[in-house]
């Protein structure tokens, strides 16, 4: 339902714009990046503007995990604060490295080009969206299936060495977002770090922009590890079933959209299938 209803314009521009352009004091889309410094800052902010779009709803999925048994207001703060540090190691992994290849070689890739959709093809920079995002949408409704209990949990044996490892993965499914992602001021800003030719400032640009995507949801979790009292953790260390549950239904939720909206409804949009139910305000 939620591929349904949403739109792309309403969230990417309405939203996103009106954040980024609110931050940073200019219009966003209009204003030239003048110089690293610039572009840097740039990258952040348009990071945070870019939580709630179609590419990176899928996070929401991806930090339900955080939520945990803490009983003190500091073990509030670290118990949720240490599973985002996790976080930003697998972001910080897949986004820099990516970053640098895009300072290097990035005004021949897919994601450079500025040319229009033509109905009936699919373009390069479609294909790449398609993969990237198909992709990370399966594996988070397997590892959803698996957290309740339906598939082979692929964590088991590594997470008894390193416990943390489950949460640096979903870290790198947030950072590889910026693989595929079509969002407008971010592609903007590739095309910036790619014409620099600057590995540096790539890496720089690409990894802030990808802490920028989970700032406000790490707020939002560090809101809610304060404002229930515990209550909510404690809830949840009751009966291990909940946390399971809580898990694989975000996980399996944000896998589907994903999937559906960036692989189904594209190629609807495209008119390479014939239909693809939208509301009328998300054509």
């Amino acid at each position: 339902m939620l591929t349904v209803v949403w739109s792309a314009h309403f969230v990417d521009q309405t939203i996103g714009g009106t954040i980024a352009d609110t931050l940073l004091g200019v219009d966003a889309a209009g204003t030239p990046i003048a110089g690293i410094g610039s572009g840097i800052a740039f990258a952040f902010v348009t990071g945070i503007a870019g939580t709630f779009t179609a590419c990176n709803i899928a996070a929401f999925g991806a930090v339900a995990p955080m939520l945990g048994d803490s009983s003190t207001r500091w073990s509030r703060f670290t118990g949720t604060l240490r599973p985002i540090g996790w976080l930003a190691v697998g972001m910080v992994a897949i986004s820099a490295p990516y970053g640098a290849l895009v300072g290097i070689v990035g005004t021949s890739m897919p994601q450079f080009d500025t040319a229009k959709s033509v109905p009936g093809e699919l373009s390069a920079r479609s294909v790449q969206s398609m993969v990237v995002f198909g992709v990370i949408g399966l594996v988070m409704i397997y590892i959803g299936l698996a957290a309740a209990g339906k598939v082979r949990d692929p964590f088991t044996r590594i997470a008894a060495r390193f416990p943390n490892a489950p949460m640096v993965f979903m870290g790198a499914l947030i950072g590889g977002f910026l693989i595929g992602r079509p969002y407008p001021l971010f592609r903007q800003m590739f095309r910036d770090a790619a014409e620099a030719h600057d590995p540096l400032y790539g890496a720089a640009a690409f990894t802030l922009q990808s802490l920028g995507n989970v700032l406000i949801m790490a707020v939002i979790f560090l809101a809610i590890a304060y404002g229930t009292g515990g209550r909510l953790q404690r809830w949840l260390a009751a009966d291990p079933r909940r946390l399971a549950v809580l898990t694989a239904s975000a996980l399996i939720i944000a896998g589907v959209f994903t999937f559906l909206y960036w692989d189904v409804r594209l190629l609807a949009r495209r008119e390479i299938i014939p239909w693809y139910p939208v509301a009328p305000w998300a054509g």
